[in-house]
């Protein structure tokens, strides 16, 4: 199926994607717009982002890593409760005693309604997973310290074509799986250098 032109699409969804160009994101996000699913919905986009320790280094450290996509249905889908479903991904390697807490799960899921409402966001019909993976080395392998790996897996539904909060909102969860402090409130994040 080929994807429907910029001329073809609904003028919501252009609004949408407009709404989400205009958002001012961390330094320390690299975010990067990538083609979206092709048959969950007739209109989708899709962005990625890394989060690295240090603005826009490629040789630093990735702290954690994401995807946000963006399904449109003009028609609506019974499930979503709407005409707009974000689906997204956030990973990140967490310390080995972090990792262990058997409350990580909640904890997680606490970072995203906290995400949310601290810019006044409301996630309609909000679901998500939390996965988390420890992996142990052994032989020779032995020396490699424990890791743990944390993936959540949340979709939700915006109530109208404004995707700008939800997208920041996103980016928030994702600097908080990071391990990075959140920005104070009112500061504003300053635009990239080219």
């Amino acid at each position: 199926m080929i994807p429907p032109g910029p001329d073809e699409a609904p003028t919501e969804f252009v609004r949408a994607l407009r709404s989400l160009r205009s958002v001012r994101l961390r330094p320390e996000l690299e975010v990067d717009e990538v083609p979206g699913p092709g048959r969950i919905a007739p209109y989708s986009a899709a962005l990625t982002a890394e989060v690295h320790a240090t603005r826009r280094d490629p040789d630093a450290d990735e702290l954690a890593s994401g995807r946000f996509v963006v399904l449109h249905d003009p028609q609506g889908q019974e499930a979503w409760n709407g005409t707009f479903r974000l689906v997204t991904l956030v990973r990140a390697t967490l310390e080995a005693e972090v990792g262990g807490d058997p409350l990580l799960a909640e904890v997680a899921w606490s970072w995203f309604r906290d995400s949310f409402q601290g810019l006044g966001v409301t996630p309609h019909a909000a679901g998500g997973t939390v996965t988390r993976v420890l992996s142990q080395s052994f032989g020779a392998l032995s020396e490699r310290p424990d890791q743990v790996e944390i993936e959540m897996r949340v979709s939700w539904t915006a109530q109208d074509d404004d995707l700008a909060p939800h997208l920041r909102a996103w980016a928030s969860l994702l600097c908080s799986v990071a391990g990075l402090p959140p920005l104070p409130v009112g500061v504003v994040p300053l635009p990239r250098r080219r």
